[in-house]
């Protein structure tokens, strides 16, 4: 086998594996061999994506997500610095996401992030108990495509309709698809609040996103 298809192979194989070390080392060797960086983050894309068709279908389990998208993180984070020298136009949409006012739950917010980081956006995570005013700056600063609004507790949920109702009255809720989720959250309940869309998973989110988005 070549070395540059035993290089991406290995990659692929990192994450599979859950290999968090791995995967970041054989990123390293990618950059090292001179493998276009845009290649060897497909791959991990791929393998990300399968995992999370494996949790969507019920045949892997929330560790499964959560451990591949760490590895996905470690990955990323070595052939993302490299893209950005070689200034790639790569990444043409943007994601802020955060976990709502009231709420320290990361776990779901962050495999969501993953999961739209390996579908190739720009992701700005603001982390959790972000209050309405971060978000409002977030979106003014970043004009991203998707904002995506976490809640797990049923007494937080209702943070993610202030949001909407906040960028109403600054006249920015044209400007971005409102995208929520999390385990207080139902279909019914982000319809009512006026989200663009739900998602009861990370898999789930990145499609969702992509169709609010007609991509």
């Amino acid at each position: 086998m070549a070395v540059k298809e035993e290089i991406l192979e290995s990659l692929k194989r990192a994450i599979v594996d859950y290999d968090i070390e791995g995967t970041a080392e054989w990123a390293r060797r990618a950059v090292h061999e001179g493998i276009d960086p845009n290649e060897a983050l497909d791959v991990l894309t791929v393998a990300v994506r399968e995992i999370g068709a494996g949790f969507g279908r019920g045949d892997l389990f929330l560790p499964d997500l959560v451990l591949a998208g760490e590895a996905m993180k470690s990955g990323s984070a070595v052939l993302q610095s490299e893209i950005e020298k070689c200034q790639s136009t790569r990444v043409t949409k943007t994601l802020v996401i955060g976990t709502v006012a009231g709420d320290i739950h990361d776990i779901g917010k962050s495999l969501v992030a993953t999961m739209f980081i390996g579908a190739g956006y720009d992701v700005i995570d603001l982390g959790i108990d972000v209050s309405c005013a971060r978000f409002m700056q977030a979106v003014e600063d970043h004009h991203p495509d998707l904002l995506g609004l976490s809640a797990l507790l049923t007494a937080t949920a209702l943070e993610q309709g202030k949001v909407i109702e906040a960028l109403k009255e600054a006249g920015l809720r044209d400007q971005v698809k409102v995208l929520v989720g999390g385990g207080a959250v139902s279909k019914e309940f982000a319809e009512r609040i006026g989200a663009d869309g739900y998602a009861v998973n990370a898999a789930e989110a990145v499609v969702v996103g992509e169709e609010l988005l007609g991509t």
